[in-house]
């Protein structure tokens, strides 16, 4: 047999090497080109697949950059971080491809991709299975992937619009309406991306809403917005949802409050109760203004007058009161902070509180007072308004709670991303806190007081993500420049208090609207933005306008809201209005705040809580500062604030078993009854007669006659025998004295009283 060639290592050796070589850098390069090559994957539309306009929407839309999962404050979730809502796309393609060796994509295998194998929970993911191995999204992420995982080109289009359709709608209860979301790009194009697209609603008791945008509405009438939000755009979807009764006759229009009210009632097919009687608006009003039941004075006055006016008259006398100045300045000096965390704090909380309440009893403009607090200098003694930059000290502070209070908006997420609700970017946050960047200190010879100056110099705020330097900038306005000598927080204040700043006057107009009819127009009272829209519109720009005109006079504001219609509506239900809590068709009850109450049943008992370091007499509406809680465990129990938010739900409203027990059984509840001189003492040696004595009570608690059946009950109860624990009769005078205590007991815990009505 033939031998074959005898081969030869050194001739054959080195080819197959070669070609081994080559072709391994052959699947090198093509591996390489695929991070480099224009993206091939493309949409239905036949458009290459975006990063930015189609990646990061899905992982949005399956809530993997949601702030309780991959966007969790710190390292995300396992170890794989995200950008929250995809703000910032750059930094997530980073740590999407390119983050712990790029384990998380496999151009060669993508189907192998952790990317995928997590979202299909084919790998224990704690988040649970986001994606279907059949779903359309689960293809464009592997086709993604597979066409080189890439990043958008510099010309790929850039998201300008969202557009929702309809915008508007008028829905009968227990209807459907299917949404529609179109996207508008930086190339001119649109795409319908409802699938994307995130959807919320402002009032779930009123809609629900699907993740594909069905918008189901519920039985209540009323104003309902849907908020749509995809890649930092926003639009919202408004329903109108009538009832449809029908409406004989509404009550006449005062003023333009009543016009705007009365017409979205009728639009709604919403019938109002009727109008209030004598006794509960004054009860009411007084109440609401000066944070008081009415005296003995103002009831006999007002009973008495038959002029067409008297309740306008009653409104007037209230501003005038030294009440209302101690009631409204209670409530400012809650969300300004005036609180006391030392013993050296008590001459800045007297200061501070005195300048806010004199400011009101003066009827000083709301723009001037909000003025000389953000430019205050000085010393506490000389300008107490300065004590404002005692609590709040930081720049990030100061900007926060200026634009939460006196703007409506609530900047705090813009610290360190994009609002996800609204415009605001995080160079719209330093470059408002830019004007406070300036503020100087200098301590005085009074232990824990400063002195505040102008700093001068340039007004900049660095942008600590960016590293972006910053110039003060209103929020969406531009400001002239700020020369170095010139305190910017005086440009903010002429901006501020600008008539065509679209925030100030509006904030405060819905703040108090809130205060007399329990539910603010914008809800919370303090969250203003496009994508939590009014519930009554026209309403709340005929309020804004007006306190504008009125050069910001809150008084003029006060007397526009107590004198209308709408406020004085009965708080009874009628069997069409009796689920709405939107619209006003009634007067929504509400309990008492604590301090109120506690002068209620002081007025009603006839005693006065005392508290330190403050002349005997002194009402718990008059309180300068928080630390008078700790001496009444009574305003503890009942929700006074500490004053450490601008937010009044620090406010505790709700009802709850301690305030119950501390109403039956509290030492300081009984001491008031019980008080010598008091009330029940008094009125157990007067030589009135029964009824009488039960006239006087139910006047002082209601400000209303008492009904013949309580009348009866009241006097029956009054004239039972009082024995001892071994049953034997006690002595008259003191059977009394305990029968009306008792009596006046049962008055406070009625909800009548409890209840401003």
């Amino acid at each position: 047999m033939a031998s074959l060639p005898e081969s030869n290592p050194t001739e054959h050796s080195r080819p197959i090497a070669t070609s081994q070589t080559f072709r391994f850098a052959i699947f090198v390069i093509a591996l390489f080109q695929c991070a480099i090559v224009p993206v091939l994957c493309a949409d239905e539309q036949g458009k290459p697949t975006s990063f930015v306009n189609d990646v990061i929407p899905l992982l949005t839309k399956s809530g993997c950059n949601s702030g309780v999962c991959h966007a969790k404050a710190g390292n995300g979730q396992n170890g794989f971080r995200l950008s929250l809502l995809g703000f910032e796309p750059k930094e997530d393609y980073e740590y999407m491809v390119k983050d712990s060796r790029g384990r998380r994509v496999s151009l060669a295998a993508p189907e192998s991709s952790l990317l995928l194998v997590k979202a299909t929970a084919k790998v224990s993911h704690g988040g649970g299975a986001r994606l279907q191995e059949s779903s359309a999204e689960y293809a464009l992420l592997h086709d993604w992937i597979r066409n080189g995982a890439r990043y958008d080109l510099d010309s790929a289009p850039k998201l300008v619009s969202l557009e929702v359709q309809p915008n508007r709608a008028t829905l009968k209860p227990g209807t459907q309406q299917q949404l529609k979301v179109i996207a508008t790009y930086s190339d001119q194009s649109q795409r319908d991306i409802t699938k994307t697209a995130l959807f919320e609603t402002n009032d779930s008791a009123m809609a629900e809403v699907t993740a594909s945008g069905l918008v189901t509405v519920l039985d209540l009438p009323g104003k309902v917005a849907v908020m749509v939000r995809y890649q930092g755009n926003v639009s919202v979807f408004n329903a109108s949802v009538p009832l449809g009764a029908a409406i004989d006759s509404l009550p006449p229009s005062k003023n333009f409050v009543d016009d705007a009210v009365f017409a979205n009632l009728k639009e709604l097919g919403v019938p109002p109760s009727p109008l209030c009687d004598d006794t509960t608006f004054l009860r009411r009003v007084s109440l609401d203004i000066a944070g008081r039941l009415p005296t003995d004075d103002e009831r006999t006055r007002f009973f008495a007058s038959q002029e067409s006016n008297k309740r306008e008259v009653a409104i007037d006398s209230l501003l005038r009161s030294s009440e209302y100045a101690d009631f409204f300045a209670n409530k400012w000096t809650a969300m300004l902070k005036n609180r006391r965390d030392d013993a050296s704090d008590i001459t800045s909380n007297f200061a501070f509180h005195a300048w806010v309440r004199d400011s009101l009893l003066a009827n000083k403009p709301y723009d001037q007072m909000v003025r000389e607090l953000l430019a205050a200098t000085g010393t506490v003694i000389a300008n107490p308004p300065v004590v404002w930059y005692k609590r709040v000290k930081e720049p990030k502070q100061q900007v926060e709670d200026v634009a939460q209070l006196f703007l409506g908006v609530r900047m705090q997420c813009a610290q360190c991303h994009h609002h996800p609700f609204e415009r605001w970017s995080q160079d719209d946050y330093y470059s408002f806190s830019a004007f406070f960047t300036q503020v100087g200190r200098k301590p005085t010879a009074t232990r824990g007081e400063d002195m505040i100056f102008h700093k001068r110099g340039m007004a900049v705020a660095t942008n600590v993500k960016s590293g972006s330097v910053l110039k003060p900038a209103a929020l969406g306005d531009a400001i002239p420049a700020i020369a170095a000598d010139e305190d910017p927080r005086l440009k903010l204040a002429d901006w501020m208090s600008s008539p065509s700043n679209p925030f100030f006057a509006k904030a405060v107009v819905n703040r108090y609207w809130k205060h007399f009819l329990r539910r603010g127009l914008v809800e919370p009272e303090d969250d203003i933005r496009d994508t939590n829209p009014p519930s009554n519109p026209e309403l709340l720009a005929a309020l804004e306008k007006h306190f504008v005109a009125s050069g910001f006079d809150l008084k003029s504001l006060i007397r526009v809201i107590t004198s209308s219609n709408a406020y004085q509506l009965s708080s009874s239900p009628n069997q069409y209005n009796i689920a709405d809590q939107q619209n006003y068709s009634r007067y929504y009850p509400r309990r008492m705040q604590a301090e109120v109450f506690l002068d209620a049943i002081d007025d009603l008992a006839g005693s006065r809580t005392e508290f330190p370091n403050l002349p005997s007499g002194t009402r718990a509406i008059a309180l300068p500062d928080n630390s008078y809680n700790n001496a009444s465990p009574f305003l503890k129990v009942f929700g006074r604030p500490e004053n450490e938010s601008v937010c009044e739900c620090e406010r505790i409203q709700s009802s709850s078993l301690a305030q119950s027990l501390h109403l039956i059984n509290a030492n300081d509840v009984k001491s008031k009854l019980a008080k010598g001189n008091g009330r029940a003492d008094r009125l157990s040696k007067s030589d009135n007669s029964a009824e009488e004595k039960v006239r006087e009570l139910y006047l002082v608690a209601f400000s209303r006659e008492p009904r013949s059946e309580e009348l009866k009950a009241s006097i029956e109860f009054l004239a039972e025998p009082r024995v001892d624990a071994a049953g034997n009769a006690i002595d008259p005078q003191k059977a009394k004295q305990e029968s009306l205590q008792d009596l006046i007991w049962a008055l406070i815990n009625t909800k009548e009283f409890l209840f401003n009505h």
